[in-house]
């Protein structure tokens, strides 16, 4: 899927409260690094995962399902096998009728899902990290050394 740098800025720069499903606990998984970016910036984290239920992430508490979360958020973003993403669109398509945007990340992607969010007007991104795209959209990049300054190419 191709994206338009200007299709991905436009929904990082009006998103303010995301929530992720599949959300870990582990700090070398996925969804945590990327949660913690994430709130480390200006985007308030409302974490999704059933067995975690009961702890606090980045200042927030832990809820079981979409169902679960008393305020509107502008993105969905899913961390979970593809299988499970028509079962989570349905819900956060029930449960948010404003939503702005379903982002599922790197490896995770489901055709008929993404049609039936695009149909009721939500942009849909599959396959990316909204890390990485921050990054990159923002110059933050720095991985590998890439605009630290540490590593240069001039002598």
């Amino acid at each position: 899927m191709e994206y338009s740098d200007a299709f991905l800025k436009e929904i990082l720069t009006r998103t303010k409260r995301v929530a992720i499903v599949g959300i870990s606990d582990n700090p070398v998984r996925a969804s945590y690094f990327v949660a913690r970016y994430l709130s480390l910036r200006r985007f308030t984290v409302v974490p999704v995962n059933p067995m975690l239920v009961g702890q606090v992430l980045f200042g927030a508490p832990v809820v079981a399902s979409l169902s679960d979360i008393a305020e509107p958020v502008d993105m969905v973003d899913i961390f979970r096998r593809s299988e499970a993403v028509p079962e989570i669109v349905d819900e956060a398509l029930a449960q948010f009728p404003n939503l702005d945007t379903i982002w599922m990340q790197i490896g995770v992607e489901h055709a008929q899902a993404a049609a039936k969010a695009q149909a009721r007007g939500v942009n849909v991104v599959q396959n990316r990290c909204p890390k990485i795209e921050y990054q990159r959209l923002f110059g933050e990049l720095r991985m590998g050394g890439f605009a630290t300054g540490v590593i240069s190419s001039k002598l």
